[in-house]
């Protein structure tokens, strides 16, 4: 199975979370992480982030990264969001 967790921050405070399970085989983990992005900013109703060069190496390295304002084209009221991996599918 795989799980994500996105949070959402403001002055250290936790504003809201959500966890993304995926159960299919068939998507690449690559694909699970897009996915499960696109449904953290629809419940959190916000638009998709842009991935720069420093959240891949960041995700890449550590599983986790966070999106500043940097990343959204619109304002965000927040001071980032952050997703994490909390379980990766098992490889056989």
């Amino acid at each position: 199975m795989f799980r994500m967790w996105g949070k959402l921050f403001k002055e250290n405070r936790l504003l809201a979370d959500s966890t993304v399970c995926n159960d299919d085989p068939e998507m690449s983990r690559t694909k699970k992480v897009f996915s499960a992005l696109d449904t953290f900013c629809a419940d959190f109703d916000l638009s998709t982030p842009i991935w720069l060069d420093t959240n891949i190496r960041e995700f890449k390295r550590h599983s986790k990264t966070r999106f500043h304002q940097d990343n959204f084209v619109e304002t965000i009221d927040f001071d980032y969001l952050e997703i994490q991996v909390l379980e990766e599918d098992e490889a056989f």
